[in-house]
This record gives C-alpha cells, sequence and structure tokens, in this order.
C-alpha cells in the first residue's frame, strides 16, 4: 500500500508539473503573442533622410544576405493568432504582422485597416468613406487622412488598409459605405488625399481591391467580365490616380477577371499595374481567399500573402526546390518590398507618436466636422430646417436607429472609439433642458403616434443597420448562391452578416413609422442613416424635410444637432446618384456566378438612357441660395496637350453663410466614338458670407479627357468641340454651358 500510495504521488507531481508546463508555455505565447512588434524606425541602425537610389542599393545588399527561407517569410503575414487572440482576450483588434527579421534588422509590416479610423485600439471613429465623400473636401479628406496616419502610428501600426477605391456600379453593393462613391474622377481625387496625408506620417497605404470589386455576397468566386475600354476609362482611373500619388501599396482583390483569381492574374498584377501603370511598390493578397495557388500567384506578380502563409512558407520552398518557382522570381518579389519598406523606414518622421493622439480632442472635433461637412439636405420644403430652438417645445425622436451604436459594418473596416453620440444623445445634449425631448423606438407604433401627437417637431431617424448591408463571409468561406445559403460567419462577438443590400427602399419598420408620425404631424424630418442610396419614392412626399446624414461616426450625434438647429450650413453633395428604382439601375444579381461590367452606371446610365432620376449625382440643398453666372471659358481653342480652364461666378443670395461645391463636367456631344453624355473633371469647395460674391477658377488638362483604343492599346483625344457644363449637380438644367475645341 505504501508503495502505490508513493507511486501515486510521484505520478501526481508529474501529471501537475506537465500542467504547469503547458499552461505556462500557453501563457507565455499568448502573452508574447499580443506584445507590440517594436517599429519605431528609429531603434533600428538606418540612415535616415537617404534617397532613391540609396535605398536601392541597401534592398539589394540585404537581398544578398537573405537565405531562401528569409526571403520567403518577407512574403507572408505571421498568421492569425495575434489578430484572433485580440478579439478573444482584449476585446479589439491588434496590429497583424509580417516580415519581421531580426537577424538583419529589418522591421515588420504592421497592418491596421480602415477606412474610417485606425481598427486598431480604441481610435477615432470617423464618417465611413461614402459620407466624406459627399462633403466633396479634398482638404477635409487630407485632414482625415493626416489623423488616421498619427493614431496609426501611436498604435503601433506602419500599414494602413483603408484606401478603398472599389467602384460603386451599383448601389446595392454591400460596401459602397468603404468606398467613394459611384465615379471615377471623384474616388481618384479622395483617395489621392488620404494616400499622401496618411504617407506623410511614414505609413504606407494600401490601395484596394484590385480590381473589380464592386459586388460583396458572391465575392469569392464571382468572375468579372468587361471590354477594355470598360476596364480602363471606368474602373481603373482611380487606382492610376492613386499609384500617382506613390501609394505604396496595392491589396488584390477577391473576385475573378475573366475567369482568373485577381490573386492569380498576371494581366492584372503585371501587365496592368506595373508594366502599364507603373506601380513600384508591393501587392498583397486579400485575406483568408486573396491567394489560393502558390504557383499562380509568384507567376502572376502576388508579393505577399496575408494574413498567413498558407500558400507560399514551405509551401513556397518546395516550389522552388522542385524548380517550379525559380530563386530569381523569388529575388525580384521581396527586392518589391525590402524597397519599399526601407524607404519609409529611412524617411524622417515629421513629429512624435504618443499615445495621446489616439482619439484626441483635436481629431474627435474633426470626426464631428467630417459628418457635418458630409450630410445631404435633399428636401426642405417649407423651409422647416432649420429647425428654431426658441419655437420647439419639445422635440420627439423616434425610430429603430435613434439611439443606436451604427457607425457603419462591424467586418474589417469597423473601428472601437472610446465612446459613440447617438443622433439622441447629440440632441438631447444640444438642446440642454430647453426643449423637452421624447423618443420613442419604434417598436411600438402607438408610442410612435403619441411622442408625434405631444411633439413641435418629429425627427424620425430612419434606415440601415450595420447587420443589413456591408462585408458578408459565408461561414464555410464558400460563395452562397441563394439567401438560404448565407451563413455569416461569427468571430468572437462579430458577425459578418451584412453582403449586398437588395432593395434598396427603407425597411417596413421605417416605413410604419414614418406613415404613423406623418398621419398626426406634418412637422416632420426624416433622417436616413446607412452606407448607400436609399430609394424614397413611396414615402418622400409625405415628409417635408429628408436629410441624408451616412454613417457618421464617433460625433454623429453632435454633428445631426447642430446641422438640423442651424449651427451648420449643410454642404453635402451627393456622390451616388439617388435613382426612382432599381430600373434605372444596371442589372445586379446577388449571387451571380458571372457579372458584365458595362461601360455605364450612375449618372453616365441615367444621361444615356434619358432617365430623370429622385436626386442627381452632384446634388445637395443648402439653408441658403446660391447663383451661377458669368462662365467664361479662357480657352475656347486648345492644343491636345493643353489644359481647359474656365471660371464662373457664384453669388450667395441668401441669409446664411455657407459653403458650395462648384462642378465642372466635360459634354462628348460631338464625339464619333461611344462616350458618356458628359464627365466630372473638377470641383472646388468654396465658402461664401452673406451676399459675398467669388470667381471660381476650375481647369482640366485635355489628356484626362481621352478615351481608351483597345486596337491600339492607347489613349487617344479627339480633335472636336466640346461643352463646357458648370453648377451645382449633374442635372442639366442646374448647369451653365460654353465650349472649347481641340485642335490637332
Amino acid at each position: 500500500m505504501a508503495r502505490l500510495w508513493k507511486v501515486l504521488k510521484i505520478g501526481a507531481l508529474v501529471v501537475v508539473s506537465l500542467l504547469v508546463l503547458v499552461v505556462a508555455t500557453v501563457g507565455g505565447w499568448v502573452y508574447y503573442t499580443l506584445q507590440p512588434f517594436e517599429i519605431n524606425p528609429s531603434a533600428y541602425d538606418w540612415e535616415k533622410g537617404i534617397d532613391e537610389t540609396e535605398v536601392e542599393r541597401l534592398a539589394v545588399e540585404l537581398l544578398a544576405k537573405m537565405t531562401l527561407e528569409e526571403k520567403i517569410e518577407q512574403m507572408s503575414g505571421d498568421g492569425v493568432a495575434r489578430f484572433l487572440l485580440g478579439m478573444v482576450l482584449k476585446g479589439h483588434v491588434l496590429v497583424s504582422y509580417s516580415g519581421a527579421n531580426e537577424r538583419l534588422g529589418i522591421p515588420p509590416i504592421a497592418f491596421t485597416d480602415g477606412p474610417r479610423g485606425v481598427i486598431v485600439g480604441r481610435s477615432t471613429s470617423f464618417p465611413v468613406a461614402i459620407a466624406r465623400a459627399a462633403s466633396w473636401d479634398t482638404d477635409l479628406e487630407r485632414r482625415v487622412g493626416d489623423a488616421i496616419g498619427k493614431e496609426a502610428r501611436a498604435l503601433g501600426a506602419n500599414y494602413f488598409g483603408g484606401v478603398c477605391i472599389n467602384l460603386v456600379r451599383h448601389p446595392s453593393m454591400g460596401r459602397a459605405q468603404e468606398s467613394y462613391g459611384e465615379d471615377p474622377w471623384l474616388m481618384g481625387e479622395m483617395a489621392v488625399s488620404l494616400v499622401k496625408a496618411v504617407q506623410h506620417h511614414n505609413v504606407m497605404a494600401c490601395a484596394k481591391h484590385f480590381a473589380l470589386n464592386s459586388m460583396e455576397t458572391s465575392r469569392f468566386g464571382v468572375n468579372v467580365e468587361l471590354d477594355d475600354r470598360t476596364l480602363q476609362e471606368v474602373y481603373l482611373p482611380h487606382f492610376r490616380k492613386s499609384i500617382e500619388a506613390d501609394v505604396a501599396s496595392i491589396m488584390s482583390a477577391y473576385n475573378k477577371f475573366r475567369g482568373e483569381y485577381c490573386g492569380h492574374s498576371r494581366e492584372l498584377l503585371t501587365e496592368i499595374l506595373r508594366e502599364d501603370m507603373g506601380f513600384k511598390g508591393f501587392v498583397t493578397s486579400d485575406w483568408f481567399y486573396g491567394l489560393r495557388d502558390g504557383l499562380k500567384g509568384v507567376k502572376a506578380g502576388m508579393d505577399i500573402e496575408m494574413p498567413g502563409a498558407n500558400y507560399y512558407g514551405d509551401n513556397l520552398k518546395g516550389l522552388v526546390e522542385s524548380g517550379a518557382v525559380t530563386e530569381a522570381e523569388i529575388d525580384e518579389i521581396v527586392l518589391r518590398i525590402l524597397r519599399t519598406k526601407l524607404y519609409y523606414i529611412t524617411r524622417e518622421d515629421p513629429m512624435e507618436y504618443g499615445e495621446g493622439l489616439v482619439a484626441s480632442p483635436e481629431h474627435t472635433a474633426l470626426a464631428r466636422e467630417a459628418a457635418e461637412e458630409g450630410m445631404v439636405l435633399l428636401k426642405n420644403e417649407g423651409g422647416i430646417l432649420p429647425l428654431d430652438r426658441s419655437r420647439t417645445g419639445t422635440v420627439a425622436v423616434v425610430g429603430h436607429l435613434a439611439d443606436a451604436d451604427n457607425t457603419g459594418d462591424k467586418g474589417s473596416s469597423s473601428v472601437n472609439p472610446p465612446y459613440l453620440v447617438s443622433p439622441l444623445q447629440g440632441i438631447r445634449e444640444y438642446l440642454n433642458g430647453s426643449a423637452e425631448v421624447l423618443h420613442a423606438d419604434g417598436s411600438d407604433l402607438s408610442a410612435v403616434r403619441d411622442a408625434a401627437e405631444r411633439a413641435d417637431v418629429v425627427i424620425v431617424v430612419a434606415g440601415i443597420r450595420n447587420d443589413e448591408e456591408g462585408e458578408f463571409i459565408n461561414a464555410d468561406g464558400s460563395k452562397p448562391n441563394s439567401p438560404e445559403e448565407k451563413i455569416p460567419l461569427t468571430i468572437g462577438d462579430v458577425t459578418l452578416s451584412g453582403g449586398d443590400r437588395v432593395p434598396l427602399s427603407l425597411e417596413q419598420r421605417d416605413l410604419d413609422v414614418i406613415d404613423s408620425v406623418t398621419a398626426v404631424n406634418s412637422n416632420c424630418v426624416v433622417v436616413m442613416i446607412g452606407g448607400s442610396v436609399i430609394t424614397l419614392e413611396e414615402w418622400q412626399e409625405k415628409a417635408p424635410a429628408i436629410l441624408m446624414a451616412w454613417y457618421i461616426g464617433m460625433e454623429g450625434g453632435n454633428a445631426l444637432a447642430r446641422v438640423l438647429y442651424g449651427e451648420v450650413n449643410p454642404s453635402g453633395k451627393l456622390p451616388l446618384t439617388f435613382p426612382v428604382d432599381e430600373s434605372q439601375l444596371p442589372p445586379f444579381d446577388e449571387f451571380a456566378e458571372t457579372a458584365e461590367y458595362g461601360y455605364y452606371h450612375g449618372y453616365t446610365l441615367i444621361d444615356k438612357q434619358g432617365y430623370e432620376p429622385s436626386y442627381p449625382f452632384g446634388f445637395g440643398l443648402s439653408y441658403t441660395q446660391y447663383e451661377y453666372s458669368n462662365l467664361v471659358v479662357e480657352t475656347p481653342e486648345v492644343s491636345a496637350d493643353g489644359t481647359v480652364r474656365v471660371h464662373v461666378d457664384i453669388r450667395n443670395a441668401g441669409e446664411v453663410a455657407g459653403k458650395e461645391t462648384v462642378q465642372l463636367y466635360v459634354g462628348f456631344e460631338n464625339a464619333v466614338i461611344d462616350r458618356p453624355v458628359k464627365l466630372l473633371r473638377d470641383f472646388e469647395k468654396v465658402y461664401l458670407g452673406v451676399g459675398e460674391t467669388r470667381t471660381v477658377e476650375l481647369s482640366v488638362e485635355v489628356k484626362e479627357l481621352a478615351w481608351y483604343n483597345p486596337e491600339t492599346r492607347g489613349w487617344e483625344v479627339e480633335p472636336v468641340t466640346h461643352s463646357v457644363l458648370v453648377g451645382p449637380s449633374s442635372r442639366v438644367s442646374d448647369l451653365l454651358r460654353g465650349e472649347f475645341t481641340i485642335f490637332e
């Protein structure tokens, strides 16, 4: 018995020791996995302020010192452990790393996503990109990018994946909220501002998703077909502008392009991106499913597989050893990665990046300003807005989004701010007890009616919840073929459940609230929250005022109150055409196996077909009135390498100071080949005091009017007479007209 007892004690001791070892090992792994990697450039012995020639020399020297294994390690992320552990144990996303090499002192790429802010930590949640596009203010977008760059550095990131420039060919696109709208020119101008500002802080910017990722639900399998003219003139110009702005990186798309996954497409990643567009940086795959074959990836020009090595890593080493991939091909890829990283780590930092920058008062005030500038006043019958605080003793704020945490989808663009101001909270705090504020969440229509009957004015907050549009991943990674096959993936407390939104109308819950309110109170304002078009023909006649607010960020409630009560004069303009219904839009199948992208969409389709939309691209009302006059074409004749210059007078004829976006379109009525009726080619947002008149100068280089000839594979300018159209929106009746002629 004594011997048995001794054996049991020894056995127990061994088991306990093993358990301690396992716990210590796992705990240590978890601890060190969660630790940030030191990426401060000052921690590395690199000379600062060197030129590109020296960067190239250093990159070549580093490459020569690397083993094959070290080269391959540069070509993939460090896996998902840190990503998942951060969500589970810390409740938020951590920086994701790739390509650290301690032996050679090479820092990692430290990735954070966007575009409504840095998704790491508790950072500033700006309005979504589509809301910022509605500001038509490139300087404002530059300031947002500046704040994002600072916060990225303060939170340990040096790579920002938030320059989302996938064209909204159809507003059902689930991730329209992350983009800048339907027009390649507007999108390109906004993207350039963001890229330059972020990269000013030595944060590498990544433009995505290359290319043609304009659908969400079927993105993992849909094959996109289109002709070369449509590709070059409609779906690539904004990428080309980003590359001209020296964007550091490009992320490939999930979908197929002409039968081949974009991450495997040599035509896209090498022939178009590098050889045609001159891109010098590195390409990363979209996460998890962006690469499906290591050999095809290398041959196409895919540089880094994210977030980990499924098809690169050991598999890639085997491909080299078998001779399927040469080490020279690996060297070419790794040199691109090293060259780009070295360029940024050898630049002088413009400032220091302390944690106090994150969600600082300056940045949260900027978030409020961005929300204010992007709100679009669609209707203001009888001048119901702005509201008069002295005449509204009782205000009702109703609807399912009135007091909701609803800043956009909860996918890869989700930001976790330190606080959030809902519309209800913002209105209550603005009124500060000067009026009674009633609230009904819309679940009980009798409560909605009671509140509406008691109120002097009713503010209905309607629209789209964050789980109804946005990023979508099927639980098994497959492409669903029907609504029944949509099984959202859940990671921690995050469910990627949005996808494309079909139809574009409000849900019945909102229609019932609007009906209940307008039946008893005609003093009603409908505020719409969402990331894309919301059709409103079935109810807009019932509401005297309609404001498109979008997903408005952490300060959205404060911004909304200031706009509604006239502290801010709304100046947003639509970056999307609001059609009467889906019949005015291109065909759209959420579950398509193959999608044909046509040459026309948005306002170019509206113009070509002669439709009258509900609200045209570029439209937005104000609390004042602007008058346009004296359009002068300074260059009535211009060469193919010249610049068209015009100026126009704009006067604030109302009683409130405000901002107006002056838009310049070029008409192609005399073109021999098929062209859009008109295209946006310049804009400027100007401030005008009461009674003030300003002369606004606009211009466009003639080369920006070229069309792509697929036979010669080149750009050509037609020597004909074009119209120049200037005004407050794309609607023809809003535009002054002039002419210029291009001579050979």
